[in-house]
């Protein structure tokens, strides 16, 4: 059985991603994960490949055993898998509760970790992984900071795991958008720490340029000049003088 398995598919760019996944691929099953039950079975109406729902959090760590079980009894071909689940909080770090930051690194970071792990036996030849980081991925981000470190890791371990890949011809390939507008926002947003925002884009513009980038066997995905700019930037550019700027544009001198 050919399929392939989304994180975070129940909104955003996980539920892009589900869309364009569909489009681009003949799979038996697209196996679609995120806590909210009702929205990953609405899907099923936008979409051609069956869908299974998972409806789970991913932040609790006994639901890798419970996927690594349904793998284990399936032993399905994991032709392309997406980790887009993630969420992050804007604000500064000693004013935010612990479990909510906390949750942020089980979520971004360990629960990917693991979907890879648990995957990786199921691939070959010709698969994919694509991981959702960050245009923070690149940089230090104050008020942003667990977030930004989160995506990080993100793009390391990406970049990492796809050289150890490369022999086996398992693509991996890293998405790190700009600012996107959707349910994120609403989550991350509870204040006016984080004002400044340069340039919006939307989920399918962002998940339309990962699919060509995929084919091409890109490593890293990025939507727009602006943000290409901002990434070849930051990488010359001293990293006091990177937050420096970014704190002046949210206001913060």
């Amino acid at each position: 059985m050919n399929i392939g398995v989304v994180t975070g598919a129940s909104s955003g760019m996980g539920k892009e991603f589900v869309l364009a996944i569909d489009r681009e691929y003949d799979l038996d099953e697209l196996w679609v994960i995120a806590r909210r039950e009702e929205r990953l079975r609405e899907l099923q109406d936008s979409c051609r490949t069956k869908l299974r729902v998972l409806a789970w959090d991913l932040a609790d760590p006994a639901n890798y055993e419970r996927f690594r079980q349904l793998l284990e009894e399936v032993r399905p071909c994991i032709r392309v898998l997406v980790n887009a689940a993630g969420y992050g909080l804007f604000g500064t770090f000693e004013e935010m509760g612990l479990a909510e930051q906390l949750g942020i690194a089980d979520v971004n970071d360990k629960a990917l970790t693991a979907m890879c792990l648990l995957c990786l036996p199921f691939m070959a030849k010709g698969d994919a992984i694509v991981n959702l980081g960050s245009n923070s991925s690149w940089q230090p981000v104050p008020f942003l900071a667990v977030y930004a470190a989160s995506k990080a890791y993100v793009l390391s371990f990406s970049r990492a795991l796809g050289r150890e890949l490369k022999p086996r011809g398992v693509h991996v390939m890293c998405v790190c958008p700009g600012w996107i507008r959707t349910e994120f926002m609403d989550r991350a947003v509870h204040d006016d720490t984080v004002k400044y925002y340069d340039r919006w884009y939307t989920a399918k513009q962002v998940i339309d340029q990962a699919m060509k980038d995929l084919k091409k066997k890109k490593k890293v995905s990025i939507l727009g000049v602006p943000v290409r700019r901002q990434v070849r930037l930051v990488k010359f550019l001293p990293t006091d003088v990177v937050m420096d700027t970014w704190c002046r544009q949210q206001g913060k001198e």
